[in-house]
């Protein structure tokens, strides 16, 4: 027997047009709060400190509070953590991903991936 084939479940919560929270800004308020800043937490996902610093920002906006609170300077107190508000919004978003795995195995999945191809044909006419 054959083991079945991976599903991913992807959930984005949006703002706007905007993606407010996904897995990888999830990730990345992870690696802020065990790096405690921006940069760090950006090279430990091999990612710019542009790209984090956009994503950062991307979250900041889209929610009634910031999720994260920066601090700039060399101080101790300088870097960056998460606020309360993003504690709680990183706690309920893996939440939400836990759930759906959860609910993700069932007998509608293993219908599917029973009729689903180990890999595609070469073209539709075989």
């Amino acid at each position: 027997m054959t083991a079945a084939p991976p599903l991913k479940i992807k959930i984005q919560i949006y703002c706007g047009s905007e993606v407010a929270m996904g897995p990888g800004k999830a990730d990345l308020l992870d690696a802020i709060r065990a790096h405690g800043s921006i940069s760090a937490a950006g090279r430990a996902m091999e990612m710019s400190y542009r790209r984090a610093w956009l994503l950062v920002d991307a979250m900041n906006r889209c929610w009634h509070a910031p999720l994260v609170h920066t601090a700039p300077g060399r101080a101790a107190s300088s870097g960056a953590r998460l606020t309360e508000l993003g504690e709680e919004v990183l706690v309920r978003y893996r939440a939400l991903q836990e759930g759906i795995v959860g609910a993700s195995r069932g007998s509608d999945y293993d219908a599917l991936a029973s009729a689903l191809l180990p890999e595609p044909r070469a073209s539709q006419k075989a």
